[in-house]
């Protein structure tokens, strides 16, 4: 299945690496201390903070497991765009950034901290830290499986240039170097991606071919013509859409817990913000980035969608690479695009759009990894700190950097996990659905009620985390041939697809989470003053006012055109 790859496409893979590693290493002597490297000096502008807020998320998960979900899942993957992003972000911008920026916290883990107590910071600390890890590591076996697929190289080598070159520019210019870099594979992506789309949709003939030649397919699998190409359709049955959830599952599954659980709390993301020059930037980071995520779907998903097409079309010669149960392995779907419809010059663009896509991804969680590694960590359980703030900045700066080498070979690891999936979209789901959930219930309880106490904030989160764990081994989805897809302890319910099964997961984690918490709040004594809580709950905390400001450059104004966009694009595709 090698690509064919001109000269010219080599060379614009070089010019690609010779520009990210050159951002670092030009950004290297501005690593004065550990401010500079972890926070990035708190000093980027509201839209390049805001590009990177999108690129970070823009990485494997966007591009090769959105796309194979595309295929997988049909139009039905956009829910966790419109409905799975927009409405989080918004409510990121408005409500939750005051506390996280204004507290002066440098992570998530230590608002949790000034919010309820060190036990609940490092609870979650631990727990991040083990996300960013799987999730890298996800990145770096999509970068590998792409080196050697289209290289030919092998899987293990690929594995390992992709890392080390990603470990060479986060080095060395630290959260700087990883925003920047990931403004340009901004840029990039877009660029590399959209001839695909164009071409794809033209060698089938335009939007109503594309809707025609899905009917066949979605007959086929028991389900109504349009099933593939509609949103909300036919969500009030699980079994009348291939995503295999009913509307509730969707809009509190993934609309409320998962979405809000990974834009308002995943630490990975809000970091950009909190890189942010001043508060009113940095509120306006999640809008600036909400305006291309609403339209990335038509750059990512679109092509998998065509490709159901071009599978059922037997004289288009497409087709995919199939797993041990004869399944077909979806995260080669946009390789396999790529391959079909790009000529030279232009497929070596779209090369490196994946390449920037996937080192994105890398660097965001190995920045967000170090970054709690080092504060949240290292320097709570580890070393605290001493009188000589100058010498403990600069060691700190020395564990930020040795911080990033460990999560590299950590990521390294978990990419033979990722491994065991036949999509990768699948896989983070299942992370996010045990990790952010229950945070997000922990974290939201703690922004608008005040009665919420650390102990309860504790054993809720762990004890969410742990039925979140449990749910995931009781239950499987229909034909999982791995561990990895749950039923470990045993198998006492099966989910249509992997999909159904996160939503639940989420639910449940939330659930037994605010549940947990709220009871045992109200058991507890809380140790927190209304002085000691004021700028992190939102009833003690002054308003915010921008009167002075133009309407459309508040940030409210900004959430008001970045929803009514989001609503036309509902209605247009429901």
């Amino acid at each position: 299945m090698k690509v064919d790859m001109s000269w010219i496409d080599y060379l614009i893979m070089m010019v690609y690496f010779v520009f990210v590693l050159g951002i670092g290493w030009f950004l290297r002597k501005y690593m004065k201390n550990a401010n500079a490297f972890l926070e990035a000096g708190r000093s980027m502008p509201a839209w390049v903070a805001g590009l990177a807020f999108i690129s970070t998320n823009l990485g494997a998960l966007e591009v090769m497991g959105m796309t194979g979900s595309g295929m997988k899942y049909g139009m039905l993957t956009t829910h966790f765009y419109w409905i799975g992003a927009i409405p989080a972000m918004i409510f990121l911008a408005l409500f939750m950034m005051p506390f996280y920026y204004g507290s002066k916290a440098r992570s998530v883990p230590e608002y949790l901290k000034l919010r309820y107590d060190e036990k609940t910071r490092g609870l979650n600390a631990i727990l991040f830290a083990v996300m960013t890890i799987l999730a890298s590591g996800i990145s770096m076996y999509a970068l590998a499986i792409l080196f050697e697929r289209i290289l030919g190289w092998d899987f293990n080598i690929s594995l390992w240039v992709s890392a080390m070159i990603v470990l060479a520019y986060t080095y060395l210019g630290g959260l700087s170097s990883a925003i920047y870099n990931e403004v340009l594979q901004f840029f990039i992506i877009v660029i590399g991606l959209l001839p695909l789309v164009f071409l794809s949709l033209k060698d089938i003939g335009g939007w109503s071919e594309l809707k025609a030649g899905l009917a066949p397919a979605a007959t086929s699998a028991g389900y109504s013509p349009d099933a593939y190409i509609t949103t909300w359709k036919y969500t009030a049955e699980a079994s009348q859409n291939p995503l295999g959830v009913e509307w509730f599952g969707i809009l509190f599954g993934l609309g409320f817990v998962l979405s809000f659980g990974y834009w308002c709390t995943n630490f990975l993301i809000v970091q950009r913000a909190f890189a942010a020059e001043s508060l009113t930037a940095a509120r306006k980071v999640p809008l600036i980035g909400a305006i291309p995520k609403m339209f990335i779907p038509f750059l990512i998903i679109i092509p998998g969608i065509i490709g159901i097409v071009l599978m059922n079309d037997p004289g288009k010669g497409f087709d995919l690479p199939l797993d041990s149960s004869g399944k077909p392995i979806y995260d080669y779907t946009i390789i396999m695009l790529l391959k079909q419809y790009l000529p030279a010059g232009v497929l070596g663009l779209g090369i490196t759009a994946l390449l920037a896509s996937f080192m994105s991804g890398m660097a965001g969680n190995v920045s967000a990894f170090n970054t709690v590694w080092t504060y949240d960590i290292y320097q709570s359980y580890i070393r605290k700190r001493t009188d000589n703030h100058e010498a403990d900045d600069r060691h700190y700066l020395k564990v930020g950097r040795i911080a990033t080498v460990g999560g590299v070979l950590l990521s390294i690891a978990s990419a033979y996990i990722a491994s065991k999936f036949g999509n990768i979209m699948d896989f983070l789901q299942t992370i996010f659905s045990m990790i952010n959930a229950p945070l997000f219930a922990v974290i939201f309880l703690g922004m608008f009620w005040k009665r919420s106490t650390g102990h309860a904030a504790f054993t809720g989160l762990l004890t969410g985390f742990l039925m979140a764990l449990a749910h995931h081994g009781l239950t499987a989805p229909v034909g999982a041939n791995t561990l990895f897809k749950g039923g470990w302890i045993g198998v006492i319910h099966e989910y249509p697809v992997e999909m159904a099964q996160n939503f639940w997961t989420a639910i449940i984690a939330f659930s037994v989470a605010t549940l947990v918490t709220v009871i045992l709040s109200l058991l507890t004594k809380q140790r927190k003053t209304e002085n000691d809580l004021k700028g992190l709950v939102y009833s003690l905390t002054p308003r915010i006012s921008d009167e002075h400001m133009p309407w459309h450059k508040r940030p409210a104004g900004l959430a008001i055109i970045v929803g009514v966009i989001c609503i036309v694009l509902s209605i247009i595709f429901w």
